[in-house]
């Protein structure tokens, strides 16, 4: 295992991430996004700059509070089922993760050593996060993954993150597919206001049964893409200790309700930071901490602020 991963996993103290990459780029600083991919960026100067601004406001953050920092790449589309609609197909988008990692790598080295800071290759679900309508089987999941994660390891990321996963076949294919390639893989669920995978799974049910499959191959699990109220009451059992990673939407909006409304719920930062705390006290083993739709930095930095101490 690499130094800076296991620094990461034996840190006392969780490390940041971002907050919604997606929805900043789009409601605050004004890109379109098509099809939500942010991979676009990659491809332009302007793009790039706007990624590096944007990581570095959160890297100043966990720097602030002395704090190590999971430096995702923007790669959630830029998988095997939603490139191809955006007009990259298997060597562009090899080539667009790689760029992504070396983007990464290039903003870390310009940070020095002072506090340690993780390449994190984000993958996201190859359909609708908010609608699964196709359930994949693990194997159909890890031969659309594969290549994704492959670029990932090529491009020397320190580990992977499948985000806003709505059911476990996808998970487990996911899973098999770094164990392959050797890369360290996190998964994250996201669950509906009921603290449930879209599909109806419990969470923990959903972890159980992920583990079972590959044999505990995957780092951890995380929540993305759900507001701390719709899963803060859910979070009790031995398998909250498989919990590493939790990223929050900013608003108390269902997936349904997200999905219809034009403007952005950016919600209530402080509150959002309160409830944080709440998600600490159930979650002591919790390794990263970030937000997801909605929030930005004023979230993150309200998260810092309610955990505890060194």
């Amino acid at each position: 295992m690499p130094d800076t991963l296991a620094a990461f996993l034996s840190s006392p103290r969780s490390y940041l991430t971002e907050g919604g990459l997606e929805t900043s780029l789009i409601f605050h600083d004004g890109f379109d996004l098509p099809l939500f991919a942010a991979f676009v960026l990659y491809d332009s100067p302007e793009g790039r700059a706007a990624l590096v601004r944007y990581f570095t406001r959160y890297l100043d953050i966990a720097a602030a509070d002395d704090r190590g920092f999971l430096l995702d790449t923007a790669t959630w589309r830029a998988n095997a089922g939603w490139g191809p609609k955006l007009g990259f197909r298997d060597a562009a988008l090899r080539s667009v993760n790689r760029r992504a990692v070396a983007l990464a790598a290039d903003l870390r080295a310009s940070r020095g050593r002072a506090h340690p800071v993780l390449i994190n290759g984000v993958i996201g679900p190859a359909g609708d996060g908010y609608r699964p309508e196709d359930l994949l089987t693990a194997d159909r999941a890890e031969a659309l993954h594969c290549p994704q994660i492959e670029a990932f390891a090529d491009a020397g990321a320190d580990m992977a993150t499948a985000m806003t996963l709505t059911h476990t076949g996808e998970a487990i294919g996911l899973a098999w597919a770094a164990v392959g390639v050797g890369l360290p893989l996190a998964l994250s669920f996201t669950v509906e206001t009921n603290g449930r995978l879209p599909d109806g799974t419990p969470l923990g049910e959903a972890i159980a049964t992920v583990d079972a499959a590959t044999h505990g191959s995957p780092l951890y699990y995380g929540i993305n893409c759900a507001h701390p109220t719709h899963f803060l009451d859910q979070l009790h059992g031995d398998w909250t200790g498989r919990i590493g990673l939790v990223r929050a939407n900013a608003s108390r909006m269902s997936h349904a309700e997200l999905d219809e409304t034009p403007e952005l719920d950016d919600g209530d930062p402080e509150e959002f930071g309160a409830l944080y705390r709440l998600v600490a006290e159930k979650l002591p083993g919790v390794r990263a901490l970030g937000g997801c739709c909605g929030t930005d930095h004023r979230h993150v930095g309200a998260v810092t602020q309610r955990q505890p101490g060194p």
